[in-house]
């Protein structure tokens, strides 16, 4: 009998264990509920405040006449638009120029960057330095990237046209010629972007058994043609990954050009406009016309245009992935 007493727990200690229980699974339920919503509340702060702002402040821009010189904001509708669409020469010049060095610059990238991953991605001695060596020019300063490039497509004493000169061909004035400062634009951001699209492809050629090369070399298969059956079919989620990314910066850029300009004037990319980008474009109307409002509608064409590309490179990836 003594024992059972002893056994027995209080009775204050299991009402209180008996009210506890609903607290407990009531805390439960609120916890799985609203957590993962705190969890991501902070990713929908920051884009709130980094995004979604600066994109409405720009449409709200864009349709008015802000200006530091105007004392007074006045709504203009849809008036900078159409002017920026109907009568402006200047800005389809700058998308020209965008389009030429962005096809200029992204074809070759991805195609240096394919292959040069597919050769270290093979046995090689120093492997390990090879595969660092490449990812220098993206730790390289932008400003130095275009001195040396600078010095190098220079119309007098430049590398390039001491070798033109060498083989007996006239030089060739770099920043004055339009496609010649196309080409040498696309050379600069080739040169700096190459190593990192192809750290990214041979990170993916890391991930494709080997099983599959050995049963191809098995059947007869050259290196050739492994490449060309396994490795770019097993590698297209991730080209078209790299094509998206590229044109994203291709169409945004501005760097380059904007330090290939030698002398004052830098935004307008030549004496002619001959090199000047939609982004350049941009921050000449703002910070040299102190039209923000025209410079808000520029904005928002330029995120339509990249917008417009994103889907032709989503519509092309769903039809690559249905040929699976």
């Amino acid at each position: 009998m003594s024992l059972d007493l002893h056994r027995a727990a209080p009775p204050d200690r299991n009402r209180a264990a008996r009210h506890a229980q609903p607290r407990r699974a009531s805390f439960t339920r609120l916890d799985l509920r609203y957590s993962p919503y705190l969890y991501v509340l902070p990713f929908f702060v920051i884009f709130a405040v980094f995004s979604a702002y600066p994109i409405v402040y720009t449409v709200w821009i864009a349709l008015t006449d802000r200006s530091p010189l105007n004392s007074t904001i006045s709504f203009v509708g849809l008036d900078n638009f159409v002017e920026l669409l109907t009568d402006d020469p200047q800005f389809w010049n700058a998308v020209v120029n965008t389009f030429g060095m962005f096809v200029l610059s992204t074809v070759p990238q991805l195609m240096l960057a394919l292959l040069l991953a597919n050769a270290l991605n093979r046995r090689l001695r120093a492997q390990t330095f090879f595969r660092m060596a490449i990812a220098m020019p993206i730790i390289t300063s932008t400003a130095v990237v275009a001195l040396i490039f600078s010095m190098i497509y220079a119309k007098d004493f430049g590398l390039v046209n001491w070798l033109l000169d060498g083989i007996g061909l006239d030089p060739i004035d770099w920043r004055a010629n339009r496609y010649a400062s196309w080409f040498a634009i696309s050379t600069m951001v080739d040169w700096r972007w190459v190593g990192y699209n192809a750290l990214i492809y041979l990170a993916a050629m890391q991930s494709i058994s080997k099983d599959m090369y050995e049963a191809a070399a098995l059947d007869g298969a050259t290196r050739r043609r492994q490449f060309w059956s396994i490795t770019i079919p097993q590698l297209r989620p991730t080209i078209i990954f790299t094509l998206i990314i590229s044109t994203i910066g291709g169409l945004q850029l501005f760097t380059e050009p904007l330090l290939f300009t030698s002398g004052s004037g830098g935004l307008s990319g030549g004496s002619e406009g001959q090199f000047q980008t939609i982004t350049m474009y941009l921050l000449d109307v703002m910070n040299q016309r102190f039209r923000w409002g025209y410079a808000g509608a520029v904005a928002l064409v330029l995120f339509v245009l990249i917008a417009l590309m994103s889907l032709v490179n989503y519509l092309l990836a769903r039809r690559i992935s249905s040929d699976k």
